[in-house]
């Protein structure tokens, strides 16, 4: 999980002070391998979204101490390990690569060497490769093991001032237009909190795009730089949020949390010529037509099974 790019922080914990977290939380035991698989391991390790004294004593151990450090960026987590003195090579797994390498490291634990898997920044998987290669290891009995840490989307959770539970987790928005579209309209029905990561080169148009789809009255906050020296966070509707962030230049990564749709009450139910004009608009977008019932419904405040009866009662 990822904003991207460590930044500067203090230097973490002690020797001593790693001896003890080891002491105090032991990796549990393994799985049973399959036959003729050798006990290696795999330990996916948070690191840190900021501030660099947020590594955690016993990722400190777990990566000094593995055969190989896996991550998408390998120049982002070199600066990592350099600011602890870990000397643990480093190679590159990203989403062009992994399903060729996938073999090759199960070959390696195979023979029994340990892996760490990381982030760019945060906790992998959610937002950056290596699910094939976690999935790969769960099929043949490898052990893969937890070094929990920081996540932008639990921290921002934690900061946001808005219901943090129950959510969804959407990642990053399509950079294509229609795509973007079409995601957002199928999150709009969910009546509970939606987190997304923002890019910063498309902040004006995802931010556009959130209010036409999820709707402006939503309440949200807009994060940045979680957990650096300049951390910030705009607040209010969601309408409100596009608004200020227009008016600043964009820089960092954007994660968005955005509360649950506004009741407003019970509202009437729409004519048939309310629901076709809704899904004729839909369908005027862009959106194929399981979408574009979706979105209609959902403007419309009424359940798409509403919305359907609507529509065939016209047709019929």
């Amino acid at each position: 999980m990822t904003t991207r790019g460590p930044g500067t922080g203090d230097r973490g914990p002690s020797q001593s002070d790693t001896r003890t977290v080891l002491a105090d939380h032991p990796d549990p035991g393994p799985r049973t391998p399959e036959p003729g698989l050798a006990r290696g391991r795999l330990y996916v390790v948070a690191t840190p979204i900021g501030t660099l004294a947020d590594l955690s004593g016993r990722a400190s151990e777990v990566l000094a101490r593995v055969a190989l450090v896996l991550a998408e960026d390998t120049r982002r987590v070199r600066k990592l390990l350099n600011h602890f003195g870990i000397p643990t090579p480093a190679q590159s797994l990203e989403e062009h690569n992994e399903a060729r390498l996938v073999p090759v490291l199960l070959g390696r634990l195979a023979r029994g060497e340990e892996l760490a898997l990381v982030s760019d920044a945060g906790t992998p998987l959610l937002a950056d490769p290596g699910y094939r290669l976690v999935r790969a290891c769960r099929e043949r009995g490898v052990p893969v093991l937890a070094v929990p840490g920081p996540s932008a989307v639990t921290a921002a959770l934690s900061v946001a001032g808005v219901p943090p539970t129950p959510c969804t987790f959407a990642g990053f928005l399509p950079a294509a237009q229609g795509q973007r579209q079409r995601a957002l309209a199928r999150l709009a029905p969910l009546g509970h909190t939606l987190v997304l990561f923002l890019s910063p080169h498309r902040l004006a148009g995802e931010l556009a795009a959130c209010v036409a789809e999820l709707g402006g009255e939503r309440e949200a906050a807009l994060l940045a730089e979680l957990s650096k020296l300049h951390e910030r966070c705009l607040w209010g509707s969601l309408a409100d949020v596009a608004r200020q962030a227009a008016a600043v230049a964009a820089r960092g990564e954007y994660t968005l949390v955005v509360g649950p749709p506004i009741s407003t009450g019970v509202r009437p139910t729409p004519s048939e010529d309310e629901a076709r004009s809704a899904l004729d608009e839909a369908l005027a977008r862009g959106l194929d037509l399981a979408a574009a019932r979706r979105e209609a419904a959902h403007r419309l405040g009424v359940p798409r099974r509403t919305l359907y009866e609507l529509l065939t009662r016209r047709d019929g």
